[in-house]
């Protein structure tokens, strides 16, 4: 449960900060249904985009927690289709050059996303989780250090979790509501009890994945992602890919001509 202390920190002048699963070539078959959160987000006035579309612009800067993350539960694999939002949620470890290219994308098309960072990625680039953060985009636990978490005993797991939630701690002060697992795109009951050990009562896995990851160039990053997604998607990208930087401007201006606006996944989720 979150404690008092914590969700200070969750709602003070840092954006508001978001966790989540990893992409891997199988899925598993045990895995979590589908959940989503009721009700929708403030965002601010519509305004045109570059390319002319007028999607509200993407709400930023810290939201309340959602009622999903309170309590333990499937998976989350999408958010309410009753909104045109979505939620555009990176892998995060990679070239800070790259992270740097992503990062202006969403600048120039008042775009805002969802980090789940790698703690050693963290650690071991000081400034750049609170880089992403004061963009008004949100951070999330992608583990200690991206091993393959269902080939991992459950000690190793909850170390993986524990650890990830340190590095983000000590990067921008909070640990955030939402865990991703490394490796693969669906918790299993090993992976939600090392979850939940370190503080997080949901998985963050998706609904869109246009397997970035394998380097198909950006053109196919680009067409799979606005083939497959819809209001209320959870897309999954990369860091760390030249294609995937390469591709964002284009995907961004796609979900904007069909009035999507890419918005934080604390915000797609949010309550009514």
């Amino acid at each position: 449960m979150t404690t008092p202390s914590r969700r200070t920190l969750l709602t003070a002048s840092l954006a508001g900060l978001t966790l989540g699963a990893c992409s891997a070539p199988g899925t598993d078959g045990s895995a979590a249904t589908t959940s989503t959160a009721a009700g929708k987000a403030t965002p601010k006035p519509s305004s045109p985009s570059a390319t002319g579309s007028t999607a509200s612009a993407s709400p930023t800067g810290p939201a309340p927690e959602p009622a999903i993350a309170k309590t333990p539960g499937a998976d989350i694999v999408s958010g309410p289709a009753d909104r045109n939002q979505v939620a555009l949620t990176f892998h995060g470890q990679g070239p800070v050059e790259l992270v740097h290219s992503i990062l202006s994308a969403c600048h120039r098309a008042d775009a805002h996303i969802t980090v789940f960072a790698v703690g050693n990625w963290l650690e071991a680039t000081p400034g750049i989780g609170r880089e992403i953060v004061a963009a008004g985009h949100e951070l999330g636990n992608h583990t200690w250090s991206h091993q393959q978490m269902k080939q991992l005993s459950p000690a190793e797991a909850e170390r993986e979790a524990r650890k990830g939630a340190e590095a983000l701690r000590a990067a921008v002060g909070t640990a955030g509501w939402w865990f991703r697992p490394s490796g693969t795109q669906h918790s299993t009951a090993t992976i939600r009890a090392a979850a939940l050990a370190a503080g997080y009562q949901r998985c963050v896995s998706y609904d869109v994945d246009p397997g970035d990851y394998l380097d198909p160039g950006s053109s196919a990053v680009r067409d799979r992602t606005l083939a497959a997604v819809k209001p209320g998607s959870i897309v999954s990208l990369h860091f760390g890919h030249p294609g995937t930087a390469t591709a964002l401007p284009a995907i961004l201006a796609g979900l904007r001509s069909r009035g999507l606006a890419p918005v934080t996944l604390s915000h797609l989720l949010a309550d009514a």
